[in-house]
């Protein structure tokens, strides 16, 4: 199971998710976001990351272009798309695609006919706010989008409720941001390590009862 640490703004906590065994992490380019971080910067830090760690770029509402002038000059190894891009606009993106949808109720999930990304992340809705709401939604929903393609579970998890969410809905991939933070912006390492601890040991026993 894939595990990302989202809203990376600086190099001690991009190593602090290294180190605790994260696969990803994520630097939000919206400049709305408390966890808004420049290309300039993430790339510096991208710059510093050790192998096998993929650095994902997530973008709100940018064209296509300009998305894949960042995954070249900055070294991006994923791009995830949290805005209302067409599935016209994924396909113009020249490397992996992750499709954020937000999810309100069980009709959203019928979004996702209409897209073919290499994965689904699935986040709470809340107006006016775009990702790290730090509020789950409904699970069985994440579990009826799985026959759409990989999902990515995302919204409102912590170390407290991660184990619960991985058992239910056994994703491909879960995503943290505001669940591991000491405050906007800034995470907590002790976290990190607790939320990816419990992510492998839910995942340990899914494959001892399976």
């Amino acid at each position: 199971m894939k595990i990302k640490i989202c809203g990376i703004t600086n190099i001690d906590d991009a190593m602090a998710a290294a180190d605790a065994g994260a696969d990803s992490v994520g630097f939000v380019f919206w400049e709305k976001s408390p966890r808004f971080i420049s290309q300039v910067d993430a790339g510096n830090i991208i710059d510093k990351l050790p192998p096998f760690i993929t650095a994902v770029g997530v973008f709100v509402n940018e064209k296509p272009e300009d998305i894949n002038k960042a995954i070249r000059s900055i070294g991006l190894g994923c791009v995830q798309l949290h805005g209302e891009e067409s599935p016209e606009d994924c396909q113009r993106i020249e490397y992996r695609v992750i499709k954020a949808v937000r999810i309100k109720g069980a009709a959203d999930i019928e979004k996702l006919k209409i897209y073919s990304p290499s994965a689904f992340l699935l986040d709470t809705h809340r107006q006016g706010i775009i990702g790290g709401t730090g509020e789950s939604f409904n699970w069985d929903i994440a579990v009826s989008a799985k026959k759409y393609g990989r999902i990515i579970l995302s919204g409102g998890l912590n170390p407290g409720n991660v184990t619960a969410a991985v058992k239910k809905v056994k994703p491909y991939g879960v995503d943290v941001s505001s669940g591991v933070e000491a405050s906007p912006g800034k995470k907590d390492a002790k976290k990190i390590f607790e939320f990816i601890k419990r992510v492998r040991e839910s995942e340990e026993g899914i494959q001892e009862t399976s």
